[in-house]
């Protein structure tokens, strides 16, 4: 997502590179650029021109200080106007009441059924709630059978009643069944619905009605771009909703209902789905969002994601064995499957500063661990704990095993080298500075 919109952006800023002072005409032909950037990314028109129109005004108001780039002052107030038009801060869910309700809406095939799915798990692996998904799309055929199968993976009961065509009836009976049964949180899966489909249109007004959510979230396909604006504005003139979730951020999108539905329905974003892995799901951070459409990278989500992985005291144990030199690929590859668990290899990537652009092109998913661990499950358990006694005739045997090249072997086994000796160093806390050349050595 807002690959293109990213690279259109640094074209754009990079106008005003080399100029020694803002003025009122590079500022113009600069943001003729960014509303054409905008409009590209499928970004509302009147938006756009607001967006650029307001950038202009902070520009030239501006006092540059000495210090400050022109480029540099620009790519501050841009982003700090993505981070407004965004939505500012991230908002929280409203989680009172007992149970909790939270109701989903949307058109078919937004993803709300995965989402109910997602938010769940979420919800009981990072808050400690417990859970019912309740199934209320009763029309499309199998989606009370999708819904068991997320809910089984998630460990999340479903609340549903055979042969009940009455989705208002199974949400009252749901909330019941949840204060008996001692669930704090119901999320309630409806059926998709067309703005302009009356009858539907009610029914779910009806369900809101009956059950009276502590939340309403509109779900949207962000790969529908301007169409997923207009019917979040329709839904919400219907539903007054409380926030809105996109998914499929991971798609081919363009980015453009990230940066419009803020101002449309005046609704918060409060989360992004960014895969199919039940574990996918993002809050929304306006300013993280902000940082990664300029290319400036999300290591505050990176470290986030690192953290919620890795045990402090499988840490605190691989520090120890690190400081006496006995990591070995049996460590190596517990921490490959703890990378694994964090995301997409590429998504992650992307987190870091610099980075997204220079790996735009390159073809990185989960696979690209595959050789790697397919060469340390040819070792032997000896082999794995000690490196060294990996001679010519054993990494023939390892290549062949693990169906690679003796080439690939030796090229990992000189990185896993490296990588230990450099592990090493920041374990045993030596000064790191000699790394960059200004140890004593490099001051001779």
């Amino acid at each position: 997502m807002f690959e293109n919109l990213s690279e259109r952006l640094e074209r754009s800023l990079k106008l005003l590179k080399g100029q020694g002072r803002i003025t009122e005409i590079n500022v113009a032909e600069t943001l003729k650029e960014v509303r054409r950037a905008l409009l590209d990314a499928d970004v509302n028109f009147k938006i756009a021109k607001d967006f650029t129109t307001t950038v202009k005004e902070k520009a030239l108001g501006q006092n540059v200080l000495s210090a400050v780039k022109p480029s540099e002052m620009m790519v501050k107030i841009v982003h700090d106007e993505l981070v407004e038009l965004m939505g500012g801060q991230k908002t929280d869910l409203n989680l009172k009441g007992n149970p909790t309700v939270i109701l989903m809406a949307g058109l078919q095939g937004s993803g709300k059924t995965t989402f109910s799915g997602k938010l769940g798990n979420f919800l009981k692996n990072k808050r400690g709630r417990q859970p019912l998904l309740v199934a209320c799309d009763v029309y499309r055929p199998a989606a009370i059978e999708q819904l068991k199968i997320i809910g089984e993976q998630a460990g999340i009961p479903i609340y549903t009643e055979d042969g009940v065509l009455d989705p208002v009836s199974i949400a009252k009976n749901a909330l019941k069944h949840a204060r008996q049964h001692g669930f704090d949180l119901v999320i309630i899966d409806t059926a998709g619905r067309l703005a302009v489909d009356e009858t539907m249109m009610k029914e779910i007004a009806a369900i809101k009605a009956a059950v009276d959510p502590e939340e309403i979230l509109f779900v949207v396909d962000s790969m529908t771009g301007q169409d997923a604006v207009n019917t979040a504005k329709e839904f919400n003139d219907r539903l007054n909703f409380d926030g809105v979730v996109l998914t499929k951020l991971d798609g081919d999108t363009r980015g453009g209902a990230a940066l419009s539905i803020r101002s449309v329905v005046n609704k918060p974003i409060k989360f992004v789905g960014t895969g199919e892995k039940l574990d996918a799901l993002d809050i929304f951070y306006p300013e993280r969002m902000a940082d990664r459409i300029l290319g400036m990278g999300d290591i505050v989500t990176l470290v986030e994601k690192a953290q919620e992985q890795f045990d402090s005291e499988e840490a605190a144990k691989m520090q120890r064995k690190l400081a006496k030199d006995q990591f070995n690929f049996d460590d190596f590859l517990k921490q490959i499957q703890q990378v694994k668990k964090m995301g997409n290899i590429k998504e992650l990537a992307s987190m870091i500063p610099g980075m997204g652009k220079a790996i735009k092109d390159l073809d990185m998913d989960d696979n690209s661990f595959k050789s790697i661990e397919a060469i340390i499950h040819s070792m032997t358990p000896d082999e794995r704990q000690n490196p060294a006694i990996l001679n010519g005739s054993r990494r023939k045997r390892v290549a062949s095993g693990s169906g690679t090249t003796v080439q690939e072997v030796n090229q990992l086994l000189k990185q896993f080298d490296e990588t230990r000796k450099m592990m090493k160093m920041v374990a045993t806390g030596k000064n790191l500075s000699r790394m960059a050349g200004n140890g004593p050595m490099a001051r001779r």
